[in-house]
């Protein structure tokens, strides 16, 4: 008898965390199921674990409830492992600066919540029948700036994000009943496509001496999930070299 292969669910999986993400759980044998508001190259869809890509905008409440339907119906009844919500936002205003308590619009500062927060939320939401009936794991991408004072993050992106660790726990105690663990990743200093030079003076502030890559956060993320960890909920682990102890 051939071992179930498991399925994970994950959001912004075009770049980034999320596409590392994606490559580690293919690696690892489990069948992926991606949103994210742009398309993800052919190329880097050409493994069939990759089962399917729906370009969805998460903050459009549509878009999201249109994704949870497509994908159940993917499902068809059958199990979900995994559930990753990784899709994240942090814009500027107009004048080049992150939303601030004085700056930006109130609508902007909405937005950033419907993303970071609420698209978690209501994807919990949609797919905790599926996760339930594969005993499964909700991972949520967090942030070191949801813990202390950013110089770059910018109040609404740090604010959404301490929020989602609030959620975490909440969640951790609800799901619990459904046999569902929930915990979360909060990434540091991550190089990735959209890293600016300012982050470099960051590094002498982290112990481990140099920034993350993408593969470090997506293996505690993978990890999170396996049954290695079948005993830990409502944790919050902080991939950041050792940054947060400052």
């Amino acid at each position: 008898m051939e071992p179930e292969i498991r399925t994970v669910i994950l959001t912004g999986a075009s770049q980034g965390i999320g596409h590392a993400t994606v490559q580690r759980f293919m690696r690892e044998g489990w069948r992926v199921i991606t949103c994210a508001r742009q398309d993800v190259p052919a190329h880097c869809r050409r493994d069939p674990l990759w089962s399917h890509h729906i370009p969805t905008d998460l903050c459009q409440a549509a878009s999201l409830d249109a994704f949870v339907r497509q994908a159940n119906d993917i499902l068809g009844g059958q199990p979900l492992h995994a559930l990753v919500n990784n899709a994240g936002v942090s814009p500027k205003t107009t004048f080049k600066e992150r939303l601030g308590v004085l700056n930006g619009s109130i609508d902007g500062w909405k937005a950033v919540f419907e993303l970071n927060f609420f698209a978690p939320l209501k994807m919990a939401r949609g797919f905790a029948a599926a996760l339930h009936r594969g005993q499964g794991a909700v991972v949520n991408i967090t942030s070191i700036a949801g813990h202390y004072v950013h110089p770059f993050a910018g109040s609404a992106y740090s604010t959404s994000k301490a929020a989602l660790s609030g959620l975490t726990r909440e969640m951790a105690v609800e799901f619990a009943q459904l046999g569902v663990r929930v915990n979360a990743v909060a990434p540091g200093e991550i190089k990735t496509e959209m890293i600016s030079p300012e982050y470099e003076a960051l590094i002498p502030r982290i112990p481990l001496d140099r920034m993350g890559t993408v593969q470090d956060v997506a293996g505690v993320v993978f990890r999170l999930c396996s049954e290695d960890f079948a005993y830990v909920t409502g944790t919050e682990v902080f991939v950041t070299g050792g940054q947060h102890l400052y």
